[in-house]
């Protein structure tokens, strides 16, 4: 059967700065649950979840892939919101740290994906360096042990799967009700990413929808060594998708969107502590400097 529910039409959007104002509720909502977690924030990644988010529409009862998810906050989001989520990533959660635990309910695929909270905290107290550190972790991780013991608010369950995004076998064909993907994509070089996307989109029911952020690029596919990541332009990005040429986009606007971005106070004045202690970032030493900004890629199947 084909699933009708999401609201959603295929395009390619260069994403704007005005979403913050027209989603501020779901942006503030967003930015609180990023510092009870502790989970810095990506220069742009308000504009990537609250796009996706706008697309989506209700999700409680969905089954929603999130790929490249990482310790990310989409998942967490998206299950506090009554989703199931499958939490799919090339490096290994498995030790996944207690304080998610504590709050959502977390299983692995396979016992492999995920390691029990008792050996994790193990570990953590055996690679304290002193007496007091391995004092800090016992407390705080009993704490968390505590707490996961505890009934867990409602919410959906996310699923830990540590797997290369260019093959997911044990998801099987037709399963998913969407795939999310937060500016993961564009890690894949223009040789891999349509054979990627060809996997999102199988596991997927039809009917159901691929949203997934990367780096837009305006004449030519251009690689961003910082973030590791590339940019890509708007004919790169139908080709890769298997989005038709009537296809709506915004890419006309790509120069003045650019400029808007370049000139957001928000953005600018909320960089995550993390780009302010290194040179080898998107946003080296803090300077704001967008070199690229992000386009949102919606695909039906």
């Amino acid at each position: 059967m084909v699933d009708t529910s999401f609201p959603a039409a295929e395009k390619i959007e260069i994403l704007s700065i005005s979403l913050l104002d027209q989603h501020r509720q779901r942006v503030e909502t967003l930015k609180s649950l990023a510092h009870t977690l502790g989970i810095g924030m990506g220069w742009h990644y308000l504009l990537d979840w609250v796009w996706i988010l706008a697309m989506l529409g209700d999700v409680n009862g969905k089954r929603i892939l999130d790929a490249g998810a990482g310790e990310g906050l989409l998942q967490w989001y998206l299950a506090e919101q009554g989703a199931e989520i499958i939490s799919v990533d090339r490096s290994s959660r498995a030790e996944l740290s207690l304080r998610f635990r504590a709050r959502y309910p977390v299983r692995g695929l396979t016992k492999e994906d995920l390691d029990s909270p008792l050996r994790v905290l193990r570990k953590n107290i055996n690679h304290a360096s002193d007496f007091k550190t391995k004092i800090y972790s016992l407390v705080r991780g009993t704490g968390g042990l505590l707490k996961i013991a505890l009934p867990k608010s409602p919410s959906g369950e996310v699923t830990i799967y540590n797997q290369d995004l260019a093959s997911m076998p044990l998801i099987p064909s037709d399963s998913v009700d969407t795939v999310v993907a937060i500016s993961a994509l564009e890690h894949n070089s223009p040789e891999e990413l349509g054979g990627v996307a060809d996997e999102l989109v199988r596991v997927l029911k039809p009917g159901g929808l691929l949203l997934a952020t990367l780096g837009a690029a305006r004449d030519r596919d251009w690689f961003h060594e910082p973030s590791k990541g590339w940019c890509y332009t708007d004919a790169s990005l139908r080709h890769y998708f298997h989005l038709s040429a009537s296809i709506p986009s915004n890419y006309s606007q790509y120069d003045d969107l650019l400029f808007a971005l370049r000139n957001c106070a928000e953005l600018r004045d909320n960089l995550a502590d993390f780009y302010f202690r290194s040179g080898d970032n998107g946003m080296p030493w803090g300077n704001w400097d967008p070199k690229y900004q992000s386009v949102g890629v919606c695909k039906r199947k």
